[in-house]
């Protein structure tokens, strides 16, 4: 791909992994340690072609590496998350805070365990650089290079799709965060509001999107609650983002943190977040709020009620390049 073609490393990392069924694969290779064809169909209720199709695309972008292994004397493929998934799991579990505190759902989230103190806890952001934690989005200050975000809203591989059975799956994650995560467009705009863009024309101009759909983007965030329209120069609406929106920051820091260091986009295509109480490049960790110390993968889980417990795929032997069970 040209130089001044290939996106940006943000905009790489939303190919790879915005998308509901990529998500959802990875997230029960994680927590259930799913590493085979069969299992995710069973546990997520996907189609064989879409699934075939995602896992043939997660092995192509070094998420998921093919493992052949034997049984009732056949050989078979199982597959194990690479180094580079690994390295998603803040990610994951950032996404299951912000549910539990923003989304209400009639079947509750699993608990987060955090084995170095035994306690059910949540999590909170923290700056690396400096080890200061609670860290928010208004702590921080976000720039862009000199690219426009073209680079970043680049086309989407698959249509987009709701999952229908979620409550009935207490591991999917809502449709409100497919809502910001899900689609291009949507999580380009919310980085624009992260970045201070305020105004429909300033979106419209940042972003190049079309009036319709800048307008149904800006409808729904403000249905969604993480947007609010007040009136601004002129009579025009001025969009704020809502506590509920500031609150997805640590979602928007882990994605930015990892592509950026997972791929490479053109000059001036990467995104600075900046920790203003040290004046480092923000580098966001996950803190517990039971004990006070940094969340290590190897010692978290979640308990899903009924004697059942999830572990984070780096808590078993794949964390050590072993990749067995």
């Amino acid at each position: 791909m040209a130089e001044d073609r290939r996106p940006s490393a943000i905009g790489q990392a939303l190919l790879a992994i915005s998308d509901q069924w990529t998500l959802l694969i990875l997230q029960r290779a994680f927590l259930m340690r799913t590493r085979r064809f069969a299992d995710w169909r069973d546990e997520l209720g996907m189609s064989e072609s879409v699934l075939a199709n995602r896992l043939k695309e997660l092995v192509a972008g070094d998420l998921l590496r093919p493992a052949p292994y034997r049984e009732q004397g056949r050989t078979r493929t199982e597959y194990l998350l690479t180094e580079r998934a690994l390295e998603l799991w803040p990610l994951l579990v950032e996404i299951w805070s912000w549910e539990r505190s923003w989304v209400p759902r009639r079947r509750g989230l699993p608990e987060l365990i955090h084995d170095a103190c035994g306690r059910h806890t949540d999590v909170e952001l923290g700056c690396a650089a400096c080890d200061r934690a609670p860290v928010t989005a208004r702590d921080t200050e976000t720039l862009r290079g000199s690219a426009t975000f073209a680079q970043v809203a680049v086309p989407r591989h698959h249509r987009r799709t709701v999952r229908d059975d979620v409550e009935r799956d207490p591991l999917s994650y809502f449709p409100e965060t497919f809502e910001l995560l899900g689609d291009r467009w949507s999580t380009v705009m919310l980085a624009a509001t992260f970045l201070g863009v305020r105004r429909f024309a300033d979106f419209q101009s940042e972003l190049g999107m079309a009036p319709s759909v800048l307008s149904d983007r800006l409808r729904r965030f403000t249905e969604l609650g993480v947007l609010s329209a007040g009136e601004g120069d002129g009579g025009r609406p001025r969009y704020l983002l809502t506590d509920k929106g500031l609150a997805f920051f640590g979602v928007f820091a882990f994605i930015v943190d990892w592509a950026q260091r997972w791929y490479a986009g053109p000059p001036g295509t990467d995104l600075l977040i900046t920790h203003r109480a040290c004046g480092r490049p923000f580098r966001p960790y996950l803190r517990c709020l039971s004990c006070g110390t940094p969340l290590n993968r190897t010692e978290v889980r979640f308990a899903l009620g009924d004697g059942q417990a999830a572990t984070t795929a780096a808590s078993h032997p794949l964390a050590s390049g072993d990749g067995r069970p």
